[in-house]
């Protein structure tokens, strides 16, 4: 049986944390970040392994607090530091962007507390961006669950399970075996090959955030199936770098809708519309795409 240990721990604040572990949970569980709307399960990468750990809200938007629960007490440290770190706070500069932005103010007015939420696990994070190109989401966290379960490692919390992926594991899977869980082929190779290239050690976060941002492109994008899209997510979100991700769909959309008074427009545009949220770009883009999900960027739309 798996010892676990068990504590409870503030937040920086304000946070919405079930607002911001939302989109976790909005496509479908699958079985890797996992939010039921009260708990969140996740692994973490740590001392060559993986723990797992699970995270209940006891707190407030203005005084967030989580009741933690780790798989194994040896990694509670790493936990703690790793979900300090889970919610992005804005910079100072953000108090600024709030003054001159409008479209900024009225979401984060109508959705205080709502934060981007880092991805710590290199080769999870990939692998979800390889199983959304070109499908719905519903459709790209189902094939993730089917990853997950043939191949990830199984954890258990507090009666729930979590599961990792290992990159030796998956390197030494074949494309047919990947296939046959309903990915492409182009997909299937795609995960071997970052898999292949973190368990070579030819890629790893410790190197990449000793990096520029275009040089974090430039790595990532060397690997086959990697585009500039995926970089930048890996940038915004594992980073918890200040990333527009422009050729992201919801992206374009969100700030067409909210700045440009129309759908998609292109890369060019986004980046223009949005190189004065700066700093906090990460939290302006999380406050936008929550807003379009939430069908409200009409009313918020920046208008003169």
């Amino acid at each position: 049986m798996t010892v676990t240990d068990a504590f409870e721990m503030g937040l920086p604040g304000p946070v919405d944390v079930p607002g911001s572990l939302e989109p976790f949970g909005r496509w479908g569980d699958d079985l890797m970040d996992r939010w039921d709307g009260v708990r969140s399960l996740r692994t973490l990468p740590v001392g060559g392994q993986y723990v797992a750990y699970q995270c209940v809200l006891t707190g407030t938007i203005d005084q967030p607090s989580v009741r933690v629960t780790v798989e194994n007490p040896d990694w509670v440290d790493a936990v703690r530091e790793a979900i300090l770190s889970t919610f992005l706070v804005p910079p100072p500069q953000f108090t600024e962007l709030l003054r001159v932005d409008p479209v900024v103010a009225r979401l984060d007015a109508l959705y205080p507390g709502l934060r981007p939420v880092r991805q710590f696990d290199l080769l999870g994070a990939l692998v979800r961006s390889i199983s959304a190109q070109q499908v719905n989401l519903t459709w790209a966290a189902t094939t993730r669950r089917r990853l997950a379960e043939r191949f990830g490692e199984r954890h258990e919390v507090e009666g729930e399970d979590v599961y990792s992926l290992r990159a030796e594991r998956l390197a030494s899977a074949s494309v047919s075996e990947i296939r046959d869980l309903q990915f492409t082929t182009r997909k299937a190779e795609y995960i071997v090959g970052v898999a292949e290239a973190i368990a070579g050690g030819r890629l790893n976060l410790v190197g990449l955030a000793s990096l520029s941002d275009d040089e974090v492109v430039a790595r990532l994008t060397s690997l086959r199936g990697i585009g500039l899209w995926t970089a930048e997510w890996i940038l915004a979100r594992t980073l918890g770098r200040p990333r527009v991700v422009a050729g992201d769909l919801g992206v374009r959309k969100a700030v067409g809708l909210a700045y440009l008074g129309k759908s998609l427009p292109p890369e060019a545009e986004v980046h223009g519309a949005t190189v004065h949220w700066g700093a906090s770009a990460g939290v302006a883009q999380q406050l936008l795409l929550h807003g379009l999900s939430k069908g409200l960027l009409g009313e918020c739309r920046n208008t003169p």
